[in-house]
């Protein structure tokens, strides 16, 4: 019913795409852990992925690809318990933005979307 923002469409069809698998975990009463959250139901967080430097993986850094999927402008937070040194916009090859640094804030990154801007995000991990 209603709009497909609000029945959850793009929800909807990456769980029929791309179900869950259950891994067998170690103890009953493992705590509950998100690598990522973002607050906006319109921002989908498509990729995780160890960011690559020409032909070699960095692997104190991960890249990160969301985009705006309701034809929206939108500001979210997106939120991770990974040990962050340092955010920054980079382009598709994964090369550093000018001006591309992001504030590390309480609340995680700011991030501001127009109508289906897809954003890249390297993050460096501290050690």
């Amino acid at each position: 019913a209603g709009s497909f923002q609000e029945a959850g469409v793009i929800q909807q069809a990456y769980n029929l795409n791309f179900p869950l698998h259950v891994v067998p975990a170690s103890c009953a009463q493992c705590p509950a852990w998100s690598a990522f959250s973002v607050s906006s139901p319109a921002i989908v967080l498509e990729t995780v992925k160890q960011a690559s430097s020409g032909a070699e993986d960095r692997p104190e850094a991960v890249v990160v690809r969301l985009y705006e999927a309701h034809g929206s402008t939108v500001t979210a937070w997106l939120q991770t318990s990974l040990p962050i040194k340092e955010a920054m916009l980079c382009d598709l090859l994964e090369r550093p933005a000018a001006q591309g640094h992001l504030r590390l804030e309480p609340r995680g990154l700011r991030l501001s979307f127009t109508p289906f801007r897809v954003l890249s995000i390297l993050l460096v991990l501290s050690h």
